[in-house]
């Protein structure tokens, strides 16, 4: 009986350490939408939840197939000792970031390396309304310094600053391209972060500042076109808010409260 109990024990750790070295990167996609309620997935996942690789999608509507938005697949190496509550762990996309990413931490906390990823505007279509409409294009860039992230009773707070580089934006509905090339920053300190958005260049003029906070932005600023191009821009400018008086010119009031 000792003997059958010894057996059986040992078959059952067995049967777990298998499971655990090979659980399928599948699960890894559950982990992403959770984590993006539901705005992300990962598509053609392939290998294990400590090594695979899969491409970034947004995630599927109905029986609609899951649409790449980022360019390559995204490999990942996952140390087990997450188990036991540390997390190092290595992210590559040669396609897409500059660099590989480390995240090292535990459960609840984590460090992310300083990288860029490359985000281009034409795939943001996929996340639905209005992008689906606009159809942005262009070429965007998202880098980072250090970034501290916590997670707590179901929040998640960020430290560091982030920089997104929007280069020759355009639209289908705009008769001028490109629009023109801008440059956003975040600055987050907890579970909020300053906003700056300004242009570099281009017949379209965006300037503002704001406050995301709790998953919620509030933002206030202005869209105008140049000297010389508000005949052809007066009808996206309409698209994009209110028109309004500001000394002796007319803009568009970006209001998001």
């Amino acid at each position: 009986m000792r003997r059958l109990v010894i057996w059986l024990l040992a078959g059952i750790v067995s049967v777990a350490l298998t499971m655990l070295i090979f659980f399928p990167a599948t699960w890894m996609m559950t982990m992403v939408e959770q984590q993006t309620a539901g705005r992300l997935t990962l598509g053609d996942a392939h290998g294990t939840l400590w090594r695979g690789s899969a491409f970034i999608g947004g995630a599927p509507s109905g029986s609609d197939p899951v649409t790449p938005l980022l360019p390559g697949r995204f490999s990942w190496h996952l140390s087990p000792m997450v188990l036991f509550g540390s997390v190092d762990a290595e992210l590559e996309n040669s396609a897409a970031l500059s660099q590989p990413i480390s995240v090292t931490g535990s459960w609840h906390q984590w460090l992310v390396s300083p990288g860029a990823i490359v985000l281009p505007a034409e795939r943001l279509a996929a996340l639905g309304a209005p992008l689906n409409t606009v159809q942005p294009s262009g070429q965007m860039r998202l880098s980072w310094e250090p970034l501290q992230i916590t997670q707590q009773n179901g929040k998640t707070e960020l430290v560091g600053a982030m920089n997104l580089e929007i280069n020759d934006l355009g639209s289908r509905l705009s008769p001028i391209k490109p629009l023109g090339s801008y440059n956003l920053k975040l600055d987050w300190h907890g579970a909020q972060a300053a906003v700056m958005l300004k242009t570099v260049k281009g017949p379209m003029l965006l300037n503002g500042s704001g406050m995301f906070a709790d998953e919620h932005m509030q933002f206030s600023g202005t869209a105008q076109a140049e000297a010389g191009q508000e005949q052809r821009l007066a009808n996206f400018l309409n698209l994009l808010g209110q028109r309004r008086t500001e000394g002796d010119k007319d803009v568009i009031a970006l209001e998001f409260k």
